[in-house]
């Protein structure tokens, strides 16, 4: 199964699981990357590079590969995304408001076009545009990092 991390799912793991104290997480995490089974875009880069997390800034400058320049493919379902009109408005305005930085169409795109999952801790508000508001109506699949970790069978 292949995983396409958000912003929001990096920073609660960076946050809340420090490696000295869940190395069995941190090695199933970290062999899930190094496997390609974990990625993310360039634009989730970008926002980890002016985040408050600084292990994960410092984690992500080492882990170039995980954050591929998006194709043209996920280019195209970014545009299928904007033609939404009600998503079109959340996350321009959504991307306004942090300085033209958001990463969200492209990780729900990366997933739409690889065919994986999207791990976000966005939640799904009635008649939102959030990550699980969008990937629901694509019929992507979306689940919260906790979702991942119960998907991945992980027990600590």
């Amino acid at each position: 199964m292949s995983y396409i991390f958000d912003t929001s799912a990096f920073s609660q793991l960076f946050r809340n699981y420090y490696r000295g104290r869940f190395p069995t997480l941190w090695g199933q995490f970290d062999s899930l990357v190094q496997a390609g089974s974990i990625t993310a875009t360039r634009e989730v880069a970008r926002e980890i590079e002016d985040g408050p997390v600084a292990t994960l800034r410092d984690w992500a400058k080492g882990q170039k590969p995980l954050f591929p320049s998006p194709a043209a493919e996920e280019g195209a379902f970014v545009s299928k995304i904007f033609a939404v009109r009600h998503f079109q408005q959340v996350i321009e305005q959504k991307k306004l408001l942090k300085g033209g930085k958001n990463a969200d169409p492209f990780v729900i795109a990366r997933a739409a076009v690889l065919e994986a999952t999207v791990v976000t801790i966005e939640g799904k508000p009635k008649n939102g545009a959030k990550i699980p508001n969008i990937c629901e109506h694509f019929k992507i699949d979306c689940v919260s990092l906790e979702g991942f970790m119960e998907r991945e069978d992980w027990s600590f």
